[in-house]
């Protein structure tokens, strides 16, 4: 797309108001540099493309409108990957600023004394309730923050009835541009290739990180995700509001989310139809109302996995609804904006009762009383034992529910539960708590819903303890131990006696450190169980292992262990073919680890080679190497259909000279076939199958550090037929019950099957497993540095 300049160091920023707010929306507010140097015009891949404002002018923008208002505050909560300022503005009637301490009391008292909380509304029938609107997570969406900024001017200036109604009974909270990366550059995802709107059971990127810190502030009632483009899914009815259609994740209170989200989405649509004369397009006019999954469809638009902000926002007790526009243009914002207005006058006729009903979730959690679920799906506490040499999983995990408004304890002493003993200075996860379901969903093991339902939207299990590999018990009884509410979560390594110093191979963490020190020029050895010794003084190291959190002693070097060097690593580039960086997770995960990772694109391969790298990852889409691309996709790949033939070439000469290839995935598997580095068959499943599976790990060299009956990660998954004398490293456990949660529909009979296979005679590794997937597979990392070291 044509590209246009826009003068560097834009001032948009946090900026002061022009009449001083007082009470809880006053404070400082500081100036913010934005350096935008271009900014795409649009994407390949939008059918239409319009006018839309652009990301540095928005700042700019909002300081215009804040000068005409008293209403409003603007602040920057963040940065984004790049760098780029995360807009805030909060809106609410200034007349009623001394009403406005009452909704904030009112949000602690939901997760302390809910039935208070409930008594307070009864009582004050003019508190005000928050509601969020959440602009452009995917950057070429780009009609929900145009709309947003529409919203933004009217509540801030204007003072019509339904304006000042509005305002009476809310506060309005808009997360401006939730994706600012993606915004400038017109990608789905932002600067480190994630697409947010996956990320937040995970949380690895400062905009998700922001975002939730936005709804652990506020809490609020509604929550509005503002997408694009959904069109002709049923006849006449364009665009898309949720409530989803099933299954729904069983760890919500979704009779109290029904109860009210439907109906909001009617009066969503509704408002939209009632406009229906001001819209211009043909697709407009002729529109009979919105598509709406759970009225129109069976299946294949779920609200399962925590991954989406509307869903993730569900277990904060708000309504979520992902509003999807039909169209790229002023029709597209008009409908967003109608959209918008339909749920806020929805929610001020019935906030009183919706309100309640949303401290009603709270309040099950408090009294461990779950009416609509099974009884024992939700376990009286999980207890989370803690590895003394090394930590850093754990306590990984406890940080991260902390984060996200979830009570831990610490045992002051030993204790029995669940049959097991456990030693002073475990966790404890109490589960008679508010968001008990947030809790759940994320220690939970998951559950194989493949006969449920026909299709799913995305990923169907994400087990934290399972796939970041950290102990989370759960027992159906009475947790009696002294213990002490955690507030923070964290501690130093530590290094005893003389060396050289034994480095397990045990997480994330103790690899990073490795590479750390390999980085400094210490010498390493690596045994066949994957564990690292270093050889050096006490002092010349302390500082790395202090900071990695893992505790390290002296050991004899075993005989027969191997050294390992500080390796330069090169991973195949998607630069965002089909609106995805197929190889974003992997990239993440390889630098978590602690390599140097440099990406490059199929052109540079073919173009230069890789001279100057030792190890080179394939991990993504198979049509990185295709020759017959779309325009859209045109860019990303090769120009022509020579530089197929000069990859090869250059590939070839790589691994001839001692260089090591790794492909990660189904797709990439496929990839080195057509390459002829294999000569296994890649077999793989359907594209909606994905979910956890029991794996026999070989436990030496590649499948170091993992055992028989673990676990793995699928997601379209692959499997080989081996052919000659390749080395398997992991296999799918020889059980009919391998597939643990997920969805994978008419599974094959691929029990005992090759997930993990090196070849004979040469140096390329082929992984079926998603070991890196979307930064999340934290318990897998280790399959791609074990692939790097293993000779």
């Amino acid at each position: 797309m044509k590209k246009s300049k826009i003068v560097s160091s834009v001032l948009a920023a946090s900026l002061l108001v022009s009449v001083p707010w007082s009470g809880a929306l006053a404070g400082p507010v500081k100036w913010v540099n934005v350096n935008v140097n271009e900014e795409q015009d649009g994407s390949m891949f939008n059918s239409e493309n319009y006018d839309f404002m652009k990301f540095s002018k928005i700042g700019q923008k909002l300081e215009e409108i804040n000068k005409q208002s008293n209403r409003m505050k603007v602040e920057v909560k963040g940065t984004s990957s790049k760098g780029y300022p995360l807009y805030v503005v909060t809106i609410a009637d200034p007349q009623a600023q001394g009403k406005f301490g009452k909704i904030q009391s009112l949000r602690k008292q939901m997760f302390k004394n809910p039935q208070k909380a409930q008594d307070f509304i009864t009582a004050n029938p003019d508190f005000k309730v928050p509601v969020m609107i959440n602009g452009s997570i995917h950057g070429t969406e780009f009609v929900g923050t145009d709309a947003i900024m529409q919203l933004i001017e009217r509540f801030a200036t204007e003072s019509d009835a339904t304006t000042k109604e509005i305002l009476k009974n809310n506060i309005l909270i808009f997360n401006v541009v939730q994706n600012p990366d993606g915004r400038v550059d017109a990608t789905r995802f932002n600067g480190e290739g994630i697409d947010l709107n996956r990320d937040f059971i995970t949380q690895s990127q400062p905009e998700t990180q922001e975002t939730v810190a936005l709804l652990k502030e506020w809490n609020p009632m509604v929550f509005l995700d503002t997408h694009g483009y959904v069109k002709n899914y049923a006849p006449n009815l364009q665009g898309l509001i949720e409530p989803c259609t099933p299954p729904h994740n069983p760890n919500y209170e979704y009779d109290l989310y029904q109860k009210w989200a439907y109906a909001q989405a009617e009066a969503m649509e509704a408002e939209i139809m009632g406009n229906k004369s001001a819209y211009e397009g043909t697709l407009y006019k002729n529109m009979k109302g919105t598509y709406i999954p759970q009225r129109n469809d069976a299946d294949g638009w779920d609200d399962y996995p925590p991954i989406f902000t509307p869903m993730y926002a569900m277990y904060h007790g708000a309504y979520g609804h992902t509003l999807e526009t039909p169209t790229n243009d002023e029709d597209g914002v008009k409908w967003m904006y109608d959209a918008i207005m339909g749920a806020l006058k929805f929610a001020t006729e019935n906030k009183e009762a919706m309100i309640k009903d949303q401290i009603e979730i709270f309040k099950r959690g408090i009294n461990f009383d779950h009416p609509n679920h099974k009884e024992g799906h939700f376990p009286q506490a999980y207890i989370l034992p803690v590895d003394e040499k090394d930590p850093t999983v754990t306590e990984k995990a406890v940080s991260h529910l902390l984060k996200n408004d979830i009570e831990v304890v610490q045992a002051a002493k030993p204790f029995a539960a669940g049959g097991k003993k456990y030693d002073k200075g475990t966790y404890i996860v109490k589960m008679d708590q508010a968001k008990a379901g947030l809790a759940n969903t994320m220690l939970w093991d998951g559950e194989d819903i493949s006969n449920d339902i026909a299709a799913m939207y995305d990923i169907s299990a994400w087990s934290l303890p399972e796939l970041w590999g950290f102990e989370a018990n759960p027992v159906n009884e009475k947790v009696d131990v002294v213990a002490s509410k955690v507030n923070n979560v964290g501690s130093n390594g530590s290094v005893s006696g003389k060396g050289p110093f034994l480095i397990p191979n045990s997480s994330v963490k103790a690899v990073e450190l490795v590479n750390k020190l390999l980085a400094k020029g210490v010498a390493v050895k690596r045994d066949t169980e994957g564990n690292f010794y270093a050889a050096a003084a006490a002092n010349e190291i302390f500082a790395e292992v202090k900071a990695s959190g893992v505790q390290i002693g002296t050991a004899k070097i075993p005989a027969g262990a191997e050294s390992v060097e500080n390796l330069k690593v090169a991973i195949l580039k998607d630069g965002g073919m089909g609106k995805v960086q197929s190889h974003a997770g992997t990239k993440l995960a390889l630098k978590r680890l602690g390599f140097d990772v440099a990406e490059v694109t199929p052109v540079e391969v073919a173009d230069k080679g890789l001279s100057g790298f030792d190890v080179f990852f394939y991990s993504g889409t198979e049509s990185l190497i295709a020759t017959n691309l779309s325009a859209a996709n045109k860019e990303f790949g090769f120009q022509n259909a020579g530089q197929l033939q000069t990859f090869k070439a250059n590939l070839n000469s790589f691994l001839d000279n001692g260089g090591k290839y790794i492909a990660v995935g189904a797709a990439a598997s496929r990839a080195t076939k057509t390459l002829g580095l294999t000569d296994n068959t890649v077999n793989s499943g359907g594209s909606n199958s994905n979910g956890i599976v029991r794996v026999d790990y070989s436990g030496t060299g590649l499948g170091a550090g993992y055992v028989q009956d673990d676990i793995g990660f699928v997601y379209r998954p692959a499997w080989y037929t081996v052919v000659g004398n390749d080395e398997v490293a992991a296999t799918f456990d020889n059980s009919q019950d391998f597939f643990l949660a997920g969805h994978w529909r008419n599974r094959p009979a691929v029990q005992s099957q090759p997930v993990i296979v090196k070849e004979d005679g040469k140096d390329v590794t082929l992984i079926g497993l998603e070991a890196g997937f979307r930064d999340h597979t934290d318990y897998l990392f280790r399959l791609l540095s074990n692939a790097i070291f293993t000779k």
